[in-house]
């Protein structure tokens, strides 16, 4: 064997065990990536107050924190806090954030609000509290106008969705007020924000729900409750510091359509709310998932 060749072996061998190594590494890599949820937002009724004073200066103080998308609520100044879609829109250029969908009177102007939605980016307009109802037929009512606001919402280029409380994991006449509203809209109309934190409280699985109706799901409310809370509407803490196994949840629950993970807090002990804002943000940006 001349030297010529010899050399080029030797070179080969060499590369091939860089081939072995480099796609071990680049699998490392992506699994590291994928380890990590690379976007989530934050309903900024956790910080309605702040708000209220300082819309813009709060929602930039929240993507600072790493918040990429942003859940709004109407204040009283409508679904954009007094900008015009313009001035909207400059700020979500500015923060890098998208504005993902709105808590609304969607029974209300809805068409108006739609336009303004559709405009700065919004994918949805969400019911955010329907209430409890005394009946299974009042339920399916309930269905039938989230339909019709569906239909509404769909020639806008929007989405219709239903935020829960634990109303509706409460048993009426031998039905879940939940699996009704499941089960009487239209998919291509109607989606749901499940909130975590209510059917966990009222005793379900959000994971197993979710598995339940796959691709109805596309929203959830990521907050914590506290382990052995009396009160189920005062067990709120902070993310990391309660009971919901999240890191199993949010990684299952992407199996089964799930999209937005937005951080919601509505109970602050020994913290502010824009502590916690930046607290839970930075639990879910390290969060194994």
């Amino acid at each position: 064997m001349n030297n010529q060749r010899r050399k080029f072996l030797q070179i080969g061998s060499m590369l091939g065990v860089g081939a072995v190594l480099f796609p071990f590494e680049m699998a490392s890599a992506r699994s590291v990536a994928k380890a990590k949820l690379s976007k989530f937002g934050i309903q900024l009724y956790s910080v309605k107050e702040e708000m209220v004073k300082d819309a813009v200066g709060t929602m930039r103080k929240l993507a600072s924190f790493g918040y990429k998308q942003f859940e709004g609520f109407d204040g009283g100044k409508g679904i954009l806090w007094g900008m015009t879609p313009a001035e909207c829109k400059s700020l979500l250029k500015d923060t890098g954030a998208d504005f993902i969908s709105s808590h609304a009177d969607v029974f209300k102007n809805l068409d108006a609000q739609a336009e303004q939605a559709a405009e700065v980016g919004m994918k949805y307009l969400i019911c955010p509290y329907y209430g409890a109802q005394k009946t299974v037929d009042d339920w399916k009512k309930a269905a039938e106008k989230f339909n019709s606001a569906g239909e509404t919402l769909k020639s806008h280029g929007l989405k219709f969705a239903y935020h829960n409380h634990d109303y509706t994991f409460k048993m009426l006449d031998g039905q879940l007020p939940q699996d009704i509203l499941m089960e009487n809209t239209d998919p291509d109309l109607v989606d749901f924000e499940l909130d975590m934190y209510w059917s966990h409280v009222a005793g379900y699985d959000p994971l197993k729900y979710v598995a339940r109706y796959p691709g109805r799901f596309k929203l959830c409310h990521v907050k914590d409750a506290e382990p052995e809370g009396g009160n189920a509407h005062d067990r709120g803490v902070l993310l990391g510091s309660g009971e919901i196994p999240y890191s199993e949840i949010i990684k299952n629950s992407k199996k089964y359509g799930m999209e937005y993970f937005v951080i919601e807090q509505e109970r602050f002990v020994g913290t502010t709310p824009m502590q916690a804002a930046e607290e839970n943000a930075e639990y879910l940006s390290k969060l194994k998932v």
